[in-house]
């Protein structure tokens, strides 16, 4: 059984950093894997993913401040957030799913999901 959890979030002034992690159980190394956040009264957002030969794609909203990446075991997953906005102030998940090469960032391809770790950045 796949279980995700994520850990590392949350409050910080405009231009900090911040890094989530996600911790995998149930087989998951090989899988795709993905950050979303999801601010209050809008859609959940893709943001960052992984597929498993580490080939990476970001959204353009977090381009160049934020990197995905995942440990040498490949069931913990991260998310290092630089230069944050405060429209980065968001619930912050992970998710994996196997198989998936395209259309990363559609939240109803992944059927494993983290309970989510609150990210807030003050102006």
């Amino acid at each position: 059984q796949v279980q995700l959890a994520e850990s590392g979030g949350g409050s910080m002034q405009a231009g900090g950093s911040l890094k989530l992690s996600c911790l995998g159980s149930g087989g998951i190394y090989s899988y795709t894997k993905a950050w979303f956040r999801q601010a209050p009264g809008k859609a959940r957002e893709g943001i960052a993913a992984i597929r498993s030969d580490g080939t990476t794609t970001y959204a353009d909203s977090v381009k160049g401040r934020f990197t995905i990446s995942q440990g040498s075991a490949k069931n913990t997953l991260y998310l290092e957030m630089n230069n944050l906005e405060p429209d980065d102030t968001a619930m912050y998940y992970c998710a994996a799913g196997r198989g998936l090469l395209f259309s990363l960032f559609d939240p109803a391809r992944y059927p494993h999901w983290g309970q989510g770790t609150q990210v807030t950045v003050s102006s």
